[in-house]
């Protein structure tokens, strides 16, 4: 990560506040640590004790506030975001895939929720401070909103409907200064894509098929 910092003006972010959902490892932990390293106060979240405890103790993330927060939860986002003073920056990276599970109804739904109906939960509660701080949205969509993988339908669905819910939301809150976007990663080695990092076979013919021919790190 210390050669994508260095591209970036010391401090950048300093006196800025930072939500970053799902961040107690992969993606989320990563972006995290990077607005922290320029000197945003950063607040990460997930739902999973153990997880937390585990990013809490790892000195690379010194300076890190991790807090359990359930997504899933109307009641439990509005209380977490309403006690926040100030908020600049909200980062949208909750996400689960529930490989070859996901064509039983409820397991669909748990993705589509924690995927997709969280983004819009974060955003509606963090909306009224991101418009006095004139601030920003990034959501995560995926290559799998414009690709498909067979094994994932809700993850596909739910990561198209994160690109059309940021269209929509950079129009609607746009007009009050608040810039919203989405990026769309490929294959990373983090937990969620350790069952194929971790097999030769399939983390070699991914290699392959990527443009620089190596994973995302």
């Amino acid at each position: 990560m210390d050669d994508i910092i260095a591209t970036f003006r010391p401090g950048l972010y300093e006196g800025r506040s930072v939500l970053v959902s799902g961040a107690s490892t992969g993606i989320g932990l990563a972006i995290a640590v990077g607005f922290r390293r320029l000197g945003a106060t950063v607040v990460a979240t997930a739902s999973t004790p153990a997880k937390l405890d585990a990013a809490r103790a790892d000195p690379a993330n010194a300076g890190i506030r991790f807090e359990r927060l359930d997504v899933r939860d109307r009641a439990a986002v509005d209380a977490f975001v309403g006690a926040m003073d100030r908020l600049d920056v909200l980062v949208n990276t909750a996400g689960v895939a529930k490989a070859d599970l996901e064509y039983d109804e409820e397991t669909y739904m748990e993705v589509i929720d924690v995927n997709l109906n969280s983004a819009m939960r974060l955003s509606m509660a963090a909306h009224p401070l991101l418009a006095k701080a004139r601030g920003s949205i990034s959501n995560t969509a995926s290559m799998l909103s414009y690709l498909a993988d067979e094994s994932v339908p809700a993850y596909c669905a739910s990561k198209s409907g994160i690109v059309g819910l940021t269209r929509a939301l950079a129009h609607k809150f746009g007009r009050e200064g608040i810039r919203v976007n989405a990026i769309a990663p490929g294959y990373h080695k983090t937990a969620m894509t350790e069952p194929l990092w971790s097999d030769p076979g399939p983390a070699e013919t991914i290699a392959r098929k990527a443009a620089l021919k190596r994973w995302g790190t």
